[in-house]
């Protein structure tokens, strides 16, 4: 399997760019991992309805081009499904089952993802109704592609 994410902004901390490392080093023995990071639009503090919908336009042309058309894309949505982490587990393995080699998993930036980037969405994935900043949820993200691997392979991790 290979899983791709998707992710708008930057790393810029060291212990984020440290977690991140990490979690893609223990994955490594179980599938292929890319992470892509796209930049995000710059903005001002205060915006405009509309001025919101063009940044998010603009982060979603760059999220749609990057996302190759072998993809079942997971886009990670306030308003999406929680899973938990065994449903999860499950969910992936079913994928695998029933032939998808990629999963794309994407992370918007500040304002969410763009009503594009949700239509290309295969299956929209919330990990709460709370907002996270988009670095932490890289982590938690990996974290739980890991922890599912685990599970899925009745390793011990998850309890």
């Amino acid at each position: 399997m290979k899983i791709t994410i998707v992710c708008v902004g930057k790393l810029k901390e060291a212990y984020w760019k440290g977690a991140i490392a990490e979690y893609s080093k223990r994955l490594g023995r179980y599938l292929k991992l890319e992470i892509i990071e796209l930049p995000d639009e710059k903005a001002p503090e205060t915006m405009s309805p509309a001025q919101e919908l063009e940044v998010k336009d603009k982060e979603g042309l760059r999220i749609l081009k990057s996302i190759k058309d072998d993809a079942f894309v997971v886009a990670l949505a306030v308003e999406g499904k929680m899973l938990s982490s065994e449903e999860l587990a499950a969910f992936m393995a079913d994928k695998g089952v029933r032939g998808v080699s990629h999963i794309a998993f994407v992370i918007g930036g500040s304002l969410g993802l763009s009503k594009e980037v949700m239509k290309r969405a295969d299956y929209a994935l919330s990990f709460s109704k709370m907002t996270f900043p988009h670095q932490m949820m890289r982590v938690v993200l990996l974290e739980q592609i890991y922890r599912a691997e685990r599970i899925n392979r009745n390793e011990p991790y998850h309890k």
